[in-house]
């Protein structure tokens, strides 16, 4: 015969069971009727948060440093190429090292730029001059496949940062470093803390023994590798980045501006107060150092300017010539 104590937990778990299917169907209808949040909408300056293609040691010569590093949006078509030379006192560095493409390639591939990053022969092995011949055969070569890339080899913008500025200069100011080559025009140069715009003006001073390496103790030689002394026509439109820690090279970086400027070019100067290091390291990171850079890029080409995100607050303003 049945008790009250067990009719009495029968009927307990009956109801129990009964709230448990109510609660269910009340979630399941809320699961129904409520629409899944939208994703949120990306910044309005990214074209792509794809990661980049990369295709490294592209051959440009038969010398073990003639190699260059591609980064290239997945996606990317007709994109405007940012060409990087490395420092390192003409006698070492690397295209991969810490501080050279790196925050670049963060920064601008996700823009839809391609961005490479080249090597060229060192001292003793190579002089500048030679090496400038090393990057304009480098940038022959990324222009002549470019397309394959996704990249315009008529929108090339070259980089250099302490002797790659020097370099990027040079080839810049010399029409006879790159003559017979089959190279298109390049949109502008930036150099990033160049100690050697007007090379006889160092070697009369207390300079770095580097220099000596370099450039030697013939006068005649300086002249045939100063930017400031070949610089005899318009050239591509020049950004000299230099640091206000170091006052005698942003007064060079003045004059060769106002020379550029004189022979009806385009060129300005960006003071920053950063090291000579983090001048190029910082570069896509710092976002006052490298909006003041881009408003310098989006006056090279209207697509640029419509590429490039607004500019923000500048960390240091670029005095135009």
């Amino acid at each position: 015969m049945e008790t009250l104590t067990s009719r009495t937990g029968r009927i307990g778990r009956v109801i129990a069971l009964a709230i448990i299917a109510i609660g269910l169907c009340r979630t399941s209808f809320a699961t129904r009727d409520v629409a899944p949040a939208a994703p949120a909408p990306p910044p309005r300056d990214v074209i792509s948060r794809q990661g980049p293609r990369i295709i490294r040691n592209v051959h440009f010569g038969p010398d073990i440093r003639e190699r260059f590093d591609v980064y290239a949006p997945a996606d990317a078509k007709n994109a405007p190429v940012i060409f990087i030379v490395h420092g390192g006192a003409w006698a070492y560095g690397d295209k991969s090292a810490r501080g050279v493409a790196g925050h670049k390639v963060q920064r601008w591939v996700p823009r839809g730029f391609v961005v490479i990053s080249t090597n060229y022969r060192m001292l003793p092995d190579a002089d500048p001059i030679a090496q400038a011949r090393d990057i304009a055969r480098a940038i022959v070569v990324a222009q002549q496949r470019a397309a394959s890339w996704g990249g315009d080899p008529a929108r090339f913008i070259l980089i250099g940062h302490s002797a790659g500025a020097h370099l990027v200069a040079l080839l810049n100011s010399s029409p006879a470093l790159v003559a017979g080559l089959p190279l298109t025009p390049w949109l502008g140069v930036v150099s990033i803390e160049s100690g050697a715009l007007d090379v006889p003006a160092v070697m009369r001073l207390p300079h770095p023994r580097s220099y000596d390496r370099a450039f030697g103790r013939d006068s005649a030689y300086w002249r045939t590798v100063s930017p400031i002394d070949l610089l005899a026509h318009p050239a591509a439109p020049i950004l000299l980045v230099c640091s206000v820690r170091r006052p005698t090279g942003c007064r060079r970086a003045d004059r060769f501006a106002a020379k550029t400027v004189a022979l009806g070019g385009r060129a300005s100067v960006l003071r920053e107060d950063l090291s000579h290091a983090d001048a190029d390291a910082r570069l896509g990171l710092d976002r006052g150092y490298t909006n003041a850079v881009e408003d310098f890029m989006r006056g090279l080409d209207v697509r640029l300017a419509e590429q490039l995100p607004t500019a923000g607050a500048v960390t240091g303003a670029p005095s135009h010539q």
